[in-house]
């Protein structure tokens, strides 16, 4: 069942065109991501859904209903954003049950939920701390708590993670996302952040200048993007012009069989862990190491082969320097063309 249909949404701002005809579909239980740059629309999109936007042309529609004259209050999505909204003259059980108590909710059920969801967030025994006795993480949490609580069909996340350190960021990614899965509820989360979305989304809307550049699963993003766009977005990528005949790829790098009914002019993407450096002298080709960044558990090079530079992803746990010679070899299975 599609729980969210967003329809050829448009939207301008002081005439600047904010969202050209936007169209996605979220399944009931779904985590989906809207992906993209800043100013792209992903968070607009958001704030429409929500009913905090009116679309200038389009329709929302939630549960198979249209949302075109239904206010925020009764869409049954609740949007939390990156700085929290949390009530400072609350404590953590008070802001959390706010929403309960506006809907009249008796003392015991509100007691109960409140229990239930601050055990789901890990808040347990922080209920009578205020907000600035809390770290961002638990602040987060307490955002998320007070938005579950109240029980929507749609979760809307706006950059929710942003303002985070790295571990605690990971953490709360980690928890949100086996939270949503373990409740079941359809959620959008909107972000800047690919590795937030390959990590999290069941699907992605990547999103570039009010439009929809490429729909679909995380993995058939990342490995057949369908622009050179949308390939750089997630990564530095090494792109190679050639020509292809009988499938064959003649380029600077030289000549190489690939399996493609494409011919003539293209342009070859091969990604940085596609390219595998080879701890000895095998059917590989001769480079030397012009550049080196280590990451702990993975190392980036930039192999030096015929004029240009390779990018190149290593998890072994060698680590090279620069101008060191190494042969390496490159998955041609792997490699997606572009006229």
């Amino acid at each position: 069942m599609k729980q969210i249909e967003v329809r050829a949404l448009k939207k301008d701002f002081n005439e600047k065109k904010i969202l050209d005809n936007i169209n996605f579909s979220v399944d009931k239980g779904e985590l989906m991501c809207l992906l993209g740059p800043s100013g792209c629309g992903k968070s607009t999109t958001l704030k429409i859904i929500a009913g905090l936007l009116k679309e200038d042309s389009g329709e929302v529609y939630l549960g198979g209903k249209s949302m075109k004259s239904i206010p925020p209050e009764k869409r049954e999505a609740v949007i939390v954003f990156q700085e929290y909204s949390l009530f400072p003259h609350l404590n953590v059980y008070e802001n959390i049950a706010f929403g309960l108590k506006m809907r009249r909710k008796n003392k015991d059920y509100i007691k109960d939920k409140v229990y239930k969801i601050t055990n789901l967030l890990r808040l347990g025994g922080l209920e009578h701390k205020y907000t600035h006795n809390l770290s961002g993480g638990q602040k987060q949490r307490v955002a998320i708590g007070r938005a579950l609580a109240i029980e929507p069909k749609i979760l809307l996340l706006d950059e929710p993670f942003t303002s985070l350190d790295i571990n605690v960021k990971n953490t709360i990614r980690e928890l949100v996302l086996d939270i949503q899965k373990k409740i079941g509820i359809t959620t959008i989360l909107v972000t800047h952040d690919k590795e937030e979305a390959l990590m999290m989304a069941d699907n992605i809307a990547l999103m570039f200048n009010g439009k929809i550049a490429q729909y679909g699963k995380p993995k058939d993003i990342y490995e057949n993007p369908n622009s050179k766009e949308v390939a750089n977005f997630f990564g530095e990528r090494n792109f190679i012009k050639g020509i292809i005949k009988k499938n064959k790829f003649y380029s600077d790098l030289g000549e190489f069989s690939v399996e493609t009914e494409r011919t003539g002019e293209v342009e070859a993407i091969i990604n940085p862990e596609d390219i595998s450096i080879l701890s000895k002298k095998e059917k590989g080709y001769l480079g030397y190491i012009s550049k080196v960044k280590y990451l702990g558990d993975r190392s980036y090079y930039d192999i030096h082969y015929k004029n240009r530079d390779l990018k190149v992803i290593d998890y072994s746990k060698k680590l090279f320097r620069k101008g060191d010679k190494v042969y390496f070899y490159i998955n041609f299975h792997k490699i997606k063309f572009f006229e």
